[in-house]
C-alpha cells in the first residue's frame, strides 16, 4: 500500500535514479539544468511509478518536501508522452491565495513542454475567464466552488470545456476531507466523470493525516475498490520528536518520546495578550516572525498592541479585504525585522518568504495544525523548525501542554468526513438541474456513479424538493422550481456554488478603499460616545452606515477600536486532546522546553484539578456550593452525547463543557451508578436547537427532521461516550 524509500547513499536515490529517468526527457532536462536539481527528492522519486501508471494516490510528506512537483512532474510527462490535448489536469486548492502562489511555478513547468497553465477562482476577472474559455489551458488551478460555478454557468459549455480531462490533483486534501467542502468536491468530481464518460485519476497531497489509507479510499469516491490506489509516504516528518509522526496510523509509543532539542519548541505562560505583545516585541529582534492566533479578534488586538510597541506588524485573516491581505503578505515577504499576525489562513502552503520564527498564541486546534505551522520554519539550510507557545491564560496553557503531549507521542488526528451530508445531496440535485437545465427523474442519481450518500435517503430528499417547489416536474423531467429561484437565485445562483454559510457582515470602507468586513453587532450595540472599530490592526471611527447595502464608512483615529466576529475562538476540544490534558494534570510532561513561568503555572493547575482527574476513569465532585460536576475529560462532542443520554441525571439548565458536565444536586452515588449502567445500552444523540439550523447551508431544502438529524449526528461521539460510560467513576467532596 505504501511506497517507502530508504536512506540515500552517495547522493543517489534508493532506485539509483531510475524513477527520474522515466520522466519525459524534456522535463528531465529542465529539472537538471534549469532547476539545477541533481536528483529528485524521496517523495518525488516514489511518486513517479504509481502516477505514470495512472493510479489514484495520496502523497504524504512534511511541509516543503516538494509534493506539488511530485504530483505535477509525472502528469506533465504523461501529458507529453500520451499527447493529451486540451484541458487535461485540474489542480484544486482550498484557498485562492494558495492558487495564486502556485501559478507562476506551474506555469513555468508546463511551459517547458510547450503547455499552458491558468488560474480560475472568484477573484479572476471576467475577461480572463472568457480568454480561458476561448483557448483552454492544459492545466487549470481552481477551487471546488469555481468548478461548480463553471458546471452551472450558461456561459460555459461544460461538456466541451472538460471533455479532455484526465486527472485531478487535490492539494491540502485533508483540509477538504474533514468538512462539507470535501463532500462537495467528491460530488463535483463524480459529475465531471459522468460528463466525460470516464473516471479521473485522483491525486491528493497532504503533510498531516492520521489515517492515510482511509483518506485514499475517501478520495477515490465511487471508484474505490475499482481502481488501483497507492499511499506514497516515503520519509518521516522531521518536525516530530519520534519516528511515528508521519506514520500516524501506527500506535503511540509506550514510552515517552525523547525530548526535542532545546529551543525547537518552547512553552511559556505570559498571562495576557498584552504580555504576549511585550514578549514578542522584545524577543528575536531583526528576525521575521509569524504569529498564529485562534481568532480574528485576537489577531486584531495583538496587531494593534505590537504596533503600539513600535514593531513593524502586518495582519492576515479572512475578514480583511483581499487587497489588504495581499499588501500585508507581500510587504512581509520582502521585509526582515517584522511580524505578521494571522489566523489559520497562513497555515497552509502560501509562501510568505523565509521565516525565522513561528509563535503560537494559546494552542492550535489540532496536532495537524501544529505540524503545518511548524513546517513554515526551518526551510533554509542550517535552520531548525521551531515554535514558541505563549499562553495568555491557564486554560490555554493546559490545552497547549495536552496538544504537545499528543505531538510527542507521534499522534495525528484521523481525517473523518462529516457524517450524513444530506444538505449537500439537496444542493447537488439542485446544481445538477441548473447544469443540465432538466434531468430525467429516473436517472438523476446516475450522475454520482453510486457515491454515498446519493443513494437511499436521497430519494426522500428529492421528493421533498419537489413537494416544496425547489424542483418542478414536467412528465418525467425535473427542473429548477420557483422556491429555488427565490432562495438561491440571486446573482445567477452564485449562492448555490458554495456549501459553507458566510455570516452576514458589513463591508468597511475608508473613502473608496475597502478594509474588510465586521460583525454587524459592532454597529448595533449601545456605546458611549463615538462608535469605533478595530480592523487591519488600526482604530477607525464610524462616520456613516449604509444599512441597506451593508456598508460602513470610517476614518482613522488613534485608539479605542473594538473587534468582534461571530464564531471567533477555539472550537470544542476532541476526546483525545481532553484526555491528554488529563494526563498533564496527572503529571505527564510534554517533550518540549518549558519556561519557569509555564512550569509554575502547570504546578498550580495540577493542584487545582488533581482531585477531579481519575487516572483510570472519571470523577464526580460535589463542591461546597452544592454543584455536582462529572469530570469526564472527554471533549465537547462526547459530553454533548452524555448530556442527552443521561437526561434524568444531568442538570437540565446546564451547558456542558469540554471537560465536565453538571449533574443534579440531589444525585446520590447509588442513583448515579444505576443510571450509568442503564445508559450503556441506550446512547442518545444530542439535542439540537432549531436555531442551530441556520449554520447548515441548504437546510431549508431538507425536511426539518432530516436537517436536525444531520446536526445531531455530527454533534455526537457515540464510541467515546460508550467508552466513558464503561469506565469506573469515583465520588469526591471538594
Amino acid at each position: 500500500m505504501t511506497a517507502t524509500a530508504g536512506p540515500r547513499e552517495n547522493g543517489v536515490g534508493p532506485d539509483g535514479g531510475a524513477a527520474a529517468e522515466r520522466l519525459h526527457p524534456v522535463l528531465l532536462h529542465h529539472i537538471v539544468n534549469t532547476l539545477g536539481w541533481p536528483q529528485l527528492r524521496e517523495l518525488q522519486e516514489a511518486a513517479v511509478a504509481p502516477l505514470l501508471a495512472g493510479d489514484d494516490s495520496v502523497l504524504l510528506a512534511a511541509t516543503a518536501s516538494g509534493k506539488t512537483e511530485a504530483a505535477v512532474f509525472p502528469l506533465l510527462s504523461r501529458m507529453a508522452s500520451e499527447q493529451w490535448a486540451g484541458l487535461s489536469v485540474l489542480y484544486v486548492c482550498p484557498l485562492k491565495a494558495l492558487l495564486n502562489n502556485l501559478e507562476p511555478r506551474l506555469r513555468t513547468y508546463s511551459s517547458w513542454l510547450g503547455r499552458r497553465t491558468a488560474v480560475w477562482h472568484g477573484d479572476v476577472t471576467a475577461s480572463t475567464r472568457r480568454a480561458i474559455l476561448r483557448d483552454r489551458p492544459d492545466l487549470l488551478l481552481t477551487t471546488p466552488e469555481s468548478i461548480e460555478a463553471m458546471l452551472v454557468s450558461a456561459n460555459v459549455e461544460h461538456a466541451r470545456f472538460f471533455a479532455d480531462l484526465r486527472a485531478v490533483v487535490v492539494d491540502e486534501v485533508h483540509a477538504f476531507a474533514g468538512d462539507d467542502r470535501g463532500w462537495h468536491l467528491l460530488a463535483v468530481l463524480e459529475r465531471l466523470s459522468h460528463t466525460i464518460g470516464r473516471p479521473l485519476q485522483r491525486i491528493g497531497l497532504s503533510a498531516t493525516v492520521g489515517n492515510p489509507p482511509e483518506l485514499l479510499t475517501w478520495l477515490q469516491g465511487s471508484e474505490s475498490g475499482r481502481r488501483p490506489g497507492r499511499v506514497v509516504a516515503p520519509h518521516l516528518d522531521p518536525t516530530a520528536p519520534n519516528s511515528t509522526a508521519t506514520d500516524p496510523a501506527a500506535p503511540a509509543p509506550s514510552t515517552p518520546a525523547a525530548p526535542t532539542p532545546a529551543g525547537q519548541i518552547e512553552l511559556d505562560y505570559v498571562g495576557s495578550l498584552q504580555n504576549a505583545a511585550t514578549v514578542i516585541s522584545a524577543l528575536h529582534r531583526g528576525e521575521k516572525r509569524l504569529v498564529f492566533c485562534e481568532s480574528r479578534q485576537e489577531v486584531e488586538e495583538l496587531g494593534q498592541l505590537l504596533r503600539m510597541k513600535g514593531v513593524t506588524t502586518f495582519l492576515s485573516h479572512a475578514s480583511l479585504a483581499l487587497d489588504e491581505r495581499r499588501r500585508s503578505e507581500q510587504a512581509f515577504a520582502e521585509a526582515r525585522d517584522c511580524v505578521i499576525v494571522s489566523t489559520s489562513t497562513l497555515e497552509l502552503g502560501v509562501d510568505v518568504g523565509d521565516l525565522d520564527r513561528v509563535i503560537q498564541i494559546g494552542a492550535p486546534r489540532s496536532v495537524a495544525s501544529l505540524l503545518q505551522r511548524l513546517g513554515r520554519t526551518g526551510r533554509r539550510p542550517g535552520t531548525t523548525r521551531n515554535c514558541l507557545f505563549l499562553a495568555p491564560d491557564r486554560p490555554s496553557l493546559l490545552r497547549a501542554a495536552g496538544l504537545l503531549l499528543l505531538w510527542g507521542r507521534g499522534w495525528v488526528e484521523p481525517v473523518v468526513a462529516p457524517p450524513e451530508p444530506r444538505h449537500i445531496v439537496a444542493q447537488q440535485i439542485l446544481a445538477l438541474c441548473l447544469q443540465e437545465r432538466q434531468v430525467g427523474g429516473n436517472v438523476w442519481h446516475d450522475w454520482w456513479n453510486g457515491l454515498e450518500p446519493f443513494t437511499g435517503s436521497a430519494e426522500v430528499i428529492l421528493r421533498h424538493l419537489v413537494e416544496q417547489g425547489y424542483l418542478q416536474r414536467d412528465g418525467d423531467m425535473l427542473f429548477i422550481g420557483p422556491e429555488a429561484e427565490l432562495r438561491f437565485g440571486h446573482r445567477h445562483f452564485m449562492a448555490m456554488t458554495a456549501v459553507f454559510t458566510a455570516p452576514p457582515e458589513f463591508t468597511v470602507l475608508a473613502g473608496r478603499t475597502e478594509l474588510g468586513r465586521i460583525d454587524p453587532s459592532l454597529l448595533t450595540e449601545q456605546v458611549q460616545g463615538p462608535r469605533r472599530l478595530l480592523l487591519a490592526g488600526r482604530s477607525w471611527q464610524v462616520t456613516y452606515v449604509d444599512w441597506k447595502r451593508r456598508r460602513c464608512f470610517v476614518e482613522p483615529v488613534d485608539s479605542g477600536g473594538k473587534a468582534r466576529w461571530t464564531g471567533s475562538g477555539i472550537a470544542g476540544l476532541s476526546f483525545e486532546l481532553s484526555r491528554a490534558m488529563r494526563d498533564v494534570v496527572l503529571g505527564a510532561e510534554p517533550p518540549v522546553a518549558l519556561t519557569r513561568r509555564a512550569t509554575d503555572q502547570l504546578a498550580e493547575i495540577r493542584e487545582q484539578h488533581l482531585p477531579a482527574a481519575h487516572p483510570g476513569g472519571t470523577t464526580v465532585t460535589r463542591l461546597p456550593s452544592g454543584d455536582v460536576h462529572w469530570w469526564t475529560w472527554a471533549g465537547f462532542r462526547t459530553n454533548a452525547t452524555l448530556t442527552s443520554t443521561l437526561a434524568g441525571l444531568t442538570d437540565p439548565l446546564q451547558e456542558h463543557t469540554d471537560l465536565y458536565l453538571r449533574l443534579r444536586r440531589d444525585l446520590t452515588p447509588a442513583q448515579w451508578r444505576a443510571g450509568i449502567a442503564d445508559a450503556r445500552d441506550r446512547l442518545c444523540l444530542p439535542e439540537v436547537d432549531e436555531k442551530a439550523l441556520s449554520g447548515l447551508k441548504f437546510n431549508t431544502a431538507l425536511p426539518q427532521r432530516l436537517a436536525l438529524a444531520t446536526l445531531a449526528t455530527r454533534l455526537a461521539d457515540l464510541p467515546s461516550a460508550l467508552e466513558v460510560l464503561r469506565e469506573p467513576s469515583r465520588f469526591v467532596i471538594v
